[in-house]
């Protein structure tokens, strides 16, 4: 039997703004398919009326196989929220190429490959709408950041070419832009940081420490909680006409909008001020 509702994949669910939105998807009365490599992480989703289905964007087999299961239900994906994603951290010098890929594996070539797969089925019934979780990081770079900031420029990137792409299909892409979430993204962050004895030691030990102190869930960091980032996201996945940008938080909208306005050279001072940077051995 056809299910008449609306169907949302969301990828990356088994913590944070993910989990949040496939509540808050499913509050609103969509049918979420939940994902996530380990599905057994799902089970409170499970619980709450959710879908669940295994999908490791990294893998073709895992990608085609939960859009066809739930093609096999609606007919096609109607709204697909490209969520998962992880941050690379640490100086440009001294990343493993290896783990340079694995992030543009997981944070690019995912989200474009699940796009390329539930774009027939929205083009053939109309309409659609793809919602790419960016990051205020795709707006500007941060030290220590290069990769997962190179990442979101190319989700900010694709997001523009394919928004004009598909519009005259009925397909609606929009990019959702959180500053820092209160969430264990940050735990994920700073294991990627590897603190060594070479140049860099310094730098990168001040890297840790500031990435714990922006996630401290204090009000002076201007953060918002996974469940406020879901509020946007369902927004933008139900509204007739989406924006195609939503920066999340006061932080991100400042930041994007100080970033736009400044020159390099001011921004590169500011930055110097407020985020750690290394300092040469004397």
């Amino acid at each position: 039997m056809t299910d008449p509702r609306r169907a949302a994949l969301v990828t990356g669910c088994s913590s944070g703004i993910g989990r949040a939105t496939a509540l808050a998807l499913s509050d609103k009365g969509f049918a979420v398919y939940a994902t996530a490599r380990r599905p057994e992480a799902l089970t409170d989703l499970a619980a709450r009326g959710c879908e669940t289905l295994a999908l490791d964007v990294t893998s073709e087999e895992s990608m085609v196989a939960a859009v066809r299961a739930v093609e096999a239900v609606h007919g096609r994906v109607d709204v697909l929220v490209n969520n998962a994603g992880y941050a690379l951290q640490g100086p440009v010098e001294e990343a493993s190429l290896d783990a340079v890929r694995a992030q543009f594996e997981t944070n690019v070539f995912g989200l474009v490959r699940m796009c390329q797969l539930v774009l027939p089925g929205m083009r053939a019934a109309g309409r659609g709408r793809i919602v790419n979780i960016g990051s205020m990081g795709g707006r500007f770079t941060f030290p220590g950041g290069g990769f997962y900031h190179a990442s979101k420029h190319a989700v900010e990137a694709v997001s523009d070419a394919l928004r004009l792409e598909v519009a005259p299909f009925g397909v609606q892409v929009v990019l959702v832009q959180p500053g820092p979430v209160v969430s264990s993204f940050v735990d994920s962050a700073v294991d990627s940081v590897e603190v060594t004895e070479g140049p860099y030691a310094q730098f990168t030990r001040a890297l840790v420490d500031r990435y714990r102190a922006a996630y401290d869930g204090s009000a002076s960091n201007l953060e918002v909680t996974p469940e406020k980032v879901a509020d946007v996201i369902v927004s933008a996945a139900s509204s007739a006409h989406p924006r195609p940008r939503y920066a999340v938080g006061a932080m991100a909208k400042g930041l994007i909008t100080t970033r736009r306005l400044l020159p390099d050279v001011a921004w590169d001072a500011v930055v110097r001020q407020t985020w750690p940077t290394p300092e040469r051995s004397a």
